[in-house]
């Protein structure tokens, strides 16, 4: 049987949603081993104007612990 185990982390990019969620999992794997799955809980943008400036990511991570 395996333990999961949940954590929530918040990233951002100026790119997109997508660079963010990687920059989440990327900077989570550099602490954290066994990685089994990231789910996007939210997203939201700033804005300046009518210009997107950063997207921001909530994102769940799961990982195994051993």
């Amino acid at each position: 049987m395996s333990v999961m185990k949940v954590i929530e982390v918040m990233a951002s990019s100026d790119k997109s949603w997508e660079d963010a969620t990687r920059k989440a999992v990327s900077h989570a794997g550099k602490s954290i081993n066994h990685i089994k799955s990231a789910f996007v809980q939210s997203q939201s943008v700033v804005v300046n104007g009518s210009n997107i400036e950063e997207f921001r990511v909530n994102v769940k991570i799961t990982f195994e612990v051993k």
